[in-house]
């Protein structure tokens, strides 16, 4: 047998080796352990950092997404695999000072670590082609907000109104806003608590807004500072209890920070949407690292409270699962969960680790700092790797803290004695779903682990995505067909005889305004299926361009608009462009309106999704892409339910084996000869570690144990005794028995993956039409738009 495996095909993650009387072992971890999330705890230098990629390699492998907080720049070298392993992979990543210590010339060092790397990976009992399996397993994307080297993340163009479940749960609802509001304070270094007057008014806005399911963007709050959409705030009125020349103060400190022209790639990139950032559109799982590592630590606080926010927002509106999805990784927690203080990042990193197991989200948190860390918020993290620590302090703080969290009694001493000697790149491992405490060394990674990326590397490495996202957008902007406005021809506000209203919208502040006509179409559309449970009121909104020599509408031709924006009052200096005549027929417009109702009646639909063969269907606020992780769960979760039968099926079988096997070692040993070969021990330790973890035992212990005792200094001469010679043959025929039955289980693992795979589950679109009564509240207004 080979001394590789193919880990993944018993869903498990290989992390490490582990020694057992002497002889070395894999040391594997059931991905599902993680939904009760996991700790990682360690001195600078003491491999935390691998082990983190280690556990993101594995996920990416597994194809499960992941979500990567990386405020160091230690994470993005994920992103550095290199299947061939050629000395030239490597090269450009070298720095000169590297170079210059080594005493070789960068050709030289280029070849040092690629052999190093080939030799590291197959040492740790794993195939070369695990590089390729994990570079080809998932979409790799670095985002940097703030920032043009990465792809750039939009998160204030507008804070996103939460939905209908997180309204529902009032406390959550608060916890959201309450954190919004912080993170935006730390922007201006405002250290006011929640009673403060901009906690409150803040508070109150977005309670204002949110409430009403309306969007905010940045600029309209801070207009709403200035002008709130309420008079009273508890029982004074606003002025008494902030005066409007301490709320203009206020709102200038705020558009200083967003004026800043720095500040201006806040605003660009990829929307904040965690749905997208799961999957991509071929399927292919993705892997997104937020690079913060160039941000200021208020600009850190108020990007990772936002993304936290986000993603408490987005998993609310999921079903429950128990199934592992996604994981959430942050490789620095310093700072952001302390025992005391109660950032903005606080409260949502608890309710996640409180609530996401549910919703099928494992959480990884990593520490250099362990007096820094809420061990009473940590109570919810089913395992614990803890590395080398620094101070006798630390050790008591990560003890106390591991015994306050563990169920069963802990050994306090044996515990401080081992974390006092481990050496670099050796962990304790606690885990929650396991009896025993395990010491490991970490894996090779197949990553090549560079340490913190530059700018200037992560943009090399972005290069060809921001390429592929920049020919999109130049697409996008030339199929907008924009009319052709002659500034020349504005003339005075045309008087009109009909009774439609009008309604301005300015994008400027000018000494002179040139509005050009649009008709503005709204109404409202009530859909409603009792049998798939949809009851929905949804309002359409959009204008059309008016050609003064227009003799009717093109519906086809509408922009959709947002209302809410719009002025009843016009601005002096303004010059309108001609209309055309219709506008001023009373009858036109009566049956205008009459023809919108019927367009929308022919054209507007709610778009549902459905796979008939899990009987699933698509909820009336369910995107695409959350029906299709939707889907993706209730898979995993029948690939979970037949491996466990698989696990139930075959467990006796390997039990069996084992026994018969331990009772030829305790022949072996009671005859005190030294019966196997270092190949048999190897093999023995190898395929144990593998079927007792895929089994969930830790009996491999004691036949590993009887392997290493039965293995000590004989000489050469007793082992050509016949009756050793026939014990160990009856050992390597169990073991091949063993063997086989390990690629059975392989075998019908990928009949099952097979067999669940989302590409073989259709998704069909199918469609709820208004009745003509339920369209109603149908307008025409005209739109003054300036140009």
């Amino acid at each position: 047998m080979n001394s590789t495996f193919d880990y993944e095909k018993l869903k498990l993650f290989y992390i490490g080796k582990e020694k057992i009387d002497g002889q070395i072992t894999p040391l594997v971890y059931q991905n599902k352990d993680l939904l009760t999330h996991a700790a990682i705890i360690g001195m600078t230098g003491s491999g935390k950092t691998g082990l983190g990629i280690t556990l993101l390699e594995e996920a990416a492998i597994d194809e499960i997404p992941s979500i990567i907080i990386d405020p160091k720049g230690d994470m993005t070298n994920l992103l550095l695999n290199f299947p061939d392993l050629n000395p030239t992979d490597f090269e450009p990543w070298l720095d000169d000072s590297e170079v210059s210590n080594s005493g070789l010339t960068k050709e030289e060092l280029a070849i040092k670590v690629a052999k190093n790397y080939k030799e590291g990976i197959q040492r740790d009992f794993q195939d070369l082609s695990r590089i390729k399996k994990l570079k080809d397993s998932a979409d790799f994307t670095i985002y940097t907000p703030g920032s043009s080297a990465g792809i750039q993340v939009s998160i204030l163009s507008s804070f996103k109104a939460p939905t209908i479940e997180i309204l529902e749960d009032m406390e959550l609802f608060s916890n959201i806003i309450n954190s919004t509001v912080h993170s935006i304070l730390s922007l201006i270094d405002d250290k006011s608590d929640e009673t403060s007057k901009e906690s409150i008014l803040l508070a109150s806005i977005f309670t204002n807004y949110f409430k009403e399911q309306k969007d905010l963007s940045l600029e309209e709050l801070i207009t709403l500072i200035v002008t709130p959409p309420f008079s009273k705030i508890g029982v004074f009125d606003l002025e008494t209890f902030f005066a409007q020349s301490d709320r203009l103060k206020f709102a200038l400190k705020i558009n200083t920070i967003i004026a800043s022209p720095s500040f201006s790639t806040w605003l660009e990139g990829e929307s904040l949407d965690i749905s997208k950032m799961l999957y991509s559109q071929s399927g292919k799982a993705k892997v997104n690292i937020f690079s913060i590592a160039h941000l200021n630590d208020s600009q850190r606080m108020f990007f990772v409270t936002i993304l936290l926010n986000q993603i408490l927002a987005w998993m609310r509106r999921q079903e429950g699962t128990t199934s592992l999805k996604a994981l959430l990784y942050m490789d620095e927690i310093f700072g952001y969960f302390p025992p005391q203080a109660n950032p903005p990042s606080k409260q949502p990193m608890l309710t996640l680790l409180k609530q996401a197991r549910s919703f099928g989200i494992g959480i990884i948190l990593s520490t250099q700092n362990p007096v820094d860390i809420d061990y009473k918020g940590l109570s919810n993290i089913g395992t614990w790797f803890i590395g080398r620590l620094q101070t006798k302090q630390d050790i008591e703080k990560v003890i106390d803290g591991l015994s306050s969290a563990s169920e069963d009694g802990l050994n306090k001493q044996d515990l401080s004695l081992a974390l006092g000697s481990l050496p670099k790149r050796n962990f304790i491992m606690k885990n929650i779903n396991e009896e025993s405490i395990k010491t490991f060394e970490t894996r090779w990674a197949l990553s090549y682990l560079k340490g913190p990326l530059s700018k200037d590397a992560i943009k090399k490495l972005m290069e060809n995505k921001k390429n592929k996202n920049y020919v999109k957008i130049e697409e996008d902007k030339t199929s907008i067909n924009e009319p052709f406005i002659d500034v020349s021809k504005g003339k005075s506000k045309p008087i009109l005889v009909s009774n439609i209203k009008e309604k301005y919208s300015y994008s400027s502040q000018n000494n002179a305004y040139y509005m050009q006509g649009y008709l503005l179409f709204s109404c409202s559309i009530h859909y409603l299926y009792t049998l798939k449970n949809v009851d929905l009121k949804e309002n359409i909104n959009f204008k059309i361009y008016l050609d003064e020599k227009a003799t009717d509408i093109n519906f086809d031709e509408r922009e959709d608009v947002l209302i809410d924006s719009f002025e009843d009052k016009e601005k002096t200096n303004s010059f309108y462009y001609e209309l055309p005549s219709f506008i001023q027929n009373e009858k036109e417009l009566k049956l205008l309106e009459r023809n919108f109702a019927d367009y929308v009646y022919r054209n507007f639909k709610l778009t549902l999704f459905k796979n008939d063969i899990l009987k699933l269907s698509s909820k009336q606020h369910e995107s695409l892409n959350d029906f299709k992780i939707r889907i993706q769960d209730r898979l995993n979760e029948k690939i979970d339910l037949e491996i466990e039968k698989l696990k139930q099926k075959f467990e006796k079988e390997n039990n069996i084996l084992e026994q018969k096997i331990s009772k030829l070692f305790d022949r072996l040993e009671k005859e005190q000869q030294d019966a196997t070969s270092a190949t048999t021990n190897s093999i023995i330790s190898i395929g144990t570690s593998i079927l007792g973890a895929f089994f969930g035992k830790s009996s491999k212990t004691a036949i590993i144990s009887k392997v290493a005792t039965s293995s000590k200094g004989v000489s050469r001469a007793l082992k050509e005794r016949s009756d050793i010679k026939s014990v160990e043959s009856e050992i390597d025929t169990l073991k091949s028995l063993q063997d086989s039955l390990e690629d059975k289980l392989k075998i019908e693992i990928e009949k099952i993956n097979d067999e669940f795979d989302i590409s073989k589950y259709t998704i069909d679109e199918f469609f709820i039409k208004p009745k003509r009564t339920d369209i109603y509240d149908i307008k025409i207004d005209l739109l003054w738009q300036e140009q």
